[in-house]
């Protein structure tokens, strides 16, 4: 299914008062540091269900009995944001954080604008890196506004009353005000436009660890997940999509799906088919006895192998430069020694825990969805596309995702459950199921990339040369991000690899897979970039018969950061110490988001040429700590997520279709083959950094060098699994 460009053409422009006021644009680590301009109060529409009477910006409501509510901007995942974000208000309200009431913020692109990417957006690592300033100058600017008024009140000077605990404390008389008592006064005053915000000396909550404020209720089954969705009179659907890209659908059986007691309609679409039931096993029977049959279309006979000999062709020819310093072919041709490698990464698929699902209930007056999505006004706008319906008339609610990873970037499974609603009378829950899922994802691209490097008569690299073939999500998602013909996405990692040499040459060349629908991927670049960049790395480190540590360090002199991180990283692992025969270490760095990651992978690799990850040693350092404890619990999972796909992962196309159907043949890491894991953080006053994908993107190159550690093999082509039994590393 067609995703479109809906994304850039459907959102109106925020206004300069709306969206982001730059006061900075200083470059950190990659990314921006933006100044950010709070709504006006003004502007804030009574979307919300509190009632309270003071709202002084999009994010802050707190009601006369003193209630704080926190709208909040970005959508909980699993990666501790109901937890880190709330601290950033509590810290400069002065509130009991465990008594912050949070609410999923409405549909907005305007009011709850992502400031690193200008959209209603939690990806790409930028939960605390965008909303840091922001929230902590919404929770000032209340704290500000609720002295003023207490001051009032009092009739004292405000500078002689502090903020405490969820209270106004007149100083030199111990008075005391409740925030609820000054509420109303407080809601009259003028909106102060700059505000003092706190130093990190003087934090309280900010940079100590915190349990997850999330955690109770999906341990009691009281948080709800858009799977959860239940309304009264709520019928259930079960899809079934051509199981070939660009397929249609011919016929289905309808006598026999009917007869299934339970079933109460068919719906078709044109590459589709819905059974539409009392129950969601009625509907998975009834769409059993429809049998579908489908026309295979235009890639009936497609295969991955296809898809890698277009890229391979594609490989050969000159791309759009991303990135060119000093002249690389030359140096190349005139170094003492020249080292060429080809390296490949599969299609994968997301895979989360939670099936993709929405619920929707369209009626002459509008449409409600519940659904749980990392895009709320994109996908607000997609429906208001279909449907042609006003935006106060696509009413989104949204609720915790059950994983993201990006798939939920996307609205496509949206639009389809609204295809379906608009035939059916009543409210309907469209569940893909687990093979569905996975079979009609919209996939990591497959990428190749062609690598060379100069050296000289010691292994030093003189001349870097790389040329990246893939998709673009940018080119689909985001058009106006190509910049030069380069999307810079696809050569993030590859085009600012943090290593000081005086000649580099990265291009892209854009080979898009016949009808097969890529996207994000907890990262992209990111974590595709660095397994070749630190693969390569480790590569010339070898050929100069030199040590991986050693080797990088010497190529990070201005980079102190990076040096650091792998330093301790090396530290920890016992980096240098001898292990038994079949054992290695692995070590890679990478630098993205704002942050500084290295890690250690220590690996048995057994007779078979099975692949044995035992120990993960990760060092950190993403700038101010918002809450160390996520950062720990991001590390460990993207490790976990990382390993899974370098071990096992891989989508494969034969006959025009994914061959994958569930965790059985799309493995995942299981619990007795996780590795130990140490996660180190260092302490800085430097930006924060993102830390959703970092991890992931580490631990693949640091798997992959240990394995050369322990057998002398270099693995250029993921997954390492099979590969490595069937060419018998051991």
């Amino acid at each position: 299914m067609k995703t479109g460009l809906i994304e850039t053409q459907a959102i109106a422009s925020p206004s300069r008062r709306n969206f982001l006021k730059v006061t900075a644009a200083t470059a950190i680590g990659g990314g921006l540091l933006l100044g950010f301009g709070l709504p006006a109060r003004s502007e804030i529409r009574d979307t919300l269900t509190t009632g309270a009477p003071f709202a002084p910006n999009a994010f802050l409501r707190i009601d006369r009995a003193g209630k704080v509510t926190f709208v909040m901007p970005m959508i909980e995942m699993g990666q501790g944001t109901y937890t880190s974000l709330p601290m950033l208000i509590a810290e400069e309200l002065e509130v009991d954080v465990d008594k912050v009431a949070i609410e999923h913020s409405p549909a907005d692109d305007k009011l709850y604008v992502n400031p690193l990417i200008g959209l209603q957006m939690t990806g790409a690592s930028t939960a605390i890196r965008g909303m840091y300033v922001p929230l902590r100058q919404a929770g000032a600017t209340a704290r500000v506004m609720l002295v003023t008024a207490a001051a009032q009140r009092w009739k004292v000077d405000p500078s002689t009353c502090r903020a405490e605990n969820g209270a106004v404390v007149h100083a030199p008389t111990g008075r005391k005000l409740g925030y609820g008592a000054v509420v109303d006064a407080a809601a009259k005053l003028p909106v102060p436009e700059k505000v003092a915000l706190k130093e990190p000396a003087e934090f309280k909550l900010v940079g100590k660890p915190h349990r997850r404020l999330d955690s109770a209720g999906k341990v009691n089954g009281s948080a709800k997940f858009g799977i959860d969705t239940r309304l009264p009179g709520m019928k259930f659907a079960a899809v079934a999509a051509s199981p070939t890209f660009g397929g249609k659908l011919v016929s289905v059986d309808e006598a026999k799906a009917k007869a299934v007691p339970g079933v109460s309609q068919v719906v078709r679409l044109d590459d589709a088919v819905a059974i539409v039931a009392a129950h969601t096993w009625a509907a998975k029977q009834g769409l059993a006895a429809a049998a579908p049959q489908w026309d295979a279309g235009p890639n009936a006979k497609l295969s991955t192998a296809d898809v890698v000999a277009q890229l391979a062709s594609a490989s050969e020819k000159p791309g759009a430069v991303a990135r060119h310093d000093g002249d690389a072919a030359a140096a190349i041709a005139g170094a003492a020694r020249k080292i060429d490698a080809i390296y490949e990464q599969p299609f994968l698929a997301h895979a989360t825990m939670e099936p993709m699902n929405c619920t929707v209930h369209v009626t002459k007056e509008g449409c409600d969805i519940w659904v749980g999505t990392q895009i709320p006004g994109t996908t607000q706008a997609a429906v208001m596309k279909l449907t042609g319906l006003k935006r106060e008339q696509v009413r989104i609610h949204n609720h915790l995702l059950g994983g993201g990873f990006g798939r939920r970037l996307e609205f496509d499974g949206t639009v389809r459950a609204v295809q379906i609603a608009q035939h059916v009378r009543g409210p309907v829950q469209v569940i893909w199921s687990r093979e569905e899922d996975i079979q009609h994802d919209m996939y990591r691209p497959y990428y190749y990339d062609r690598l060379s490097a100069g050296v000289d008569a010691q292994g030093k690299p003189v001349a870097w040369s790389h040329r990246i073939a893939g998709s673009s999500i940018v080119a689909r998602y985001n058009p106006a991000g190509i910049k030069n013909g380069v999307d810079p996405d696809a050569v993030e990692s590859s085009a600012n690899h943090p290593y000081e040499l005086r000649a580099v040459h990265v291009d892209w060349v854009a080979q898009e897979p016949p009808g097969i629908p890529t996207t994000w991927w907890r990262g992209v670049g990111i974590t595709r970039g660095t397994f070749v960049v630190e693969s390569f790395i480790d590569e010339l480190a070898a050929n100069a018969k030199g040590d991986p540590l050693a080797y990088r360090i010497a190529l990070l002199e201005k980079n102190p950061r990076a040096r650091t991180v792998l330093q301790l990283a090396a530290e920890r692992s016992g980096w240098g110490k001898p292990l038994p025969a079949g054992q290695g270490r692995g070590i890679a760095l990478c630098t993205g988001f704002g942050s500084f990651i290295a890690q250690v992978v220590q690996v048995s690799v057994d007779k078979d040429g099975g692949v044995n990850p035992a120990h993960v040693w990760c060092a950190v350092d993403c700038g101010i700590q918002v809450n160390p404890d996520t950062i720990r619990a991001q590390m460990e999972s993207g490790i976990i997520f990382g390993l899974s796909a370098a071990l096992y992962g891989e989508i494969t196309i034969k006959d025009g279709r994914v061959e994958q159907t569930n965790f059985g043949d799309y493995r995942v890491l299981r619990i007795n083959e996780a590795p130990q894991i140490d996660v180190h953080l260092v302490k800085s006053l430097e930006a924060p950094g993102g830390i959703g994908e970092p991890g992931t993107s580490c631990v693949m190159p640091a798997l992959t060098n240990a394995i050369f550690a322990a057998t002398g093999k270099r693995i250029r082509k993921l997954p390492v699994g099979d590969q490595a039994k069937k060419e018998g590393i051991a």
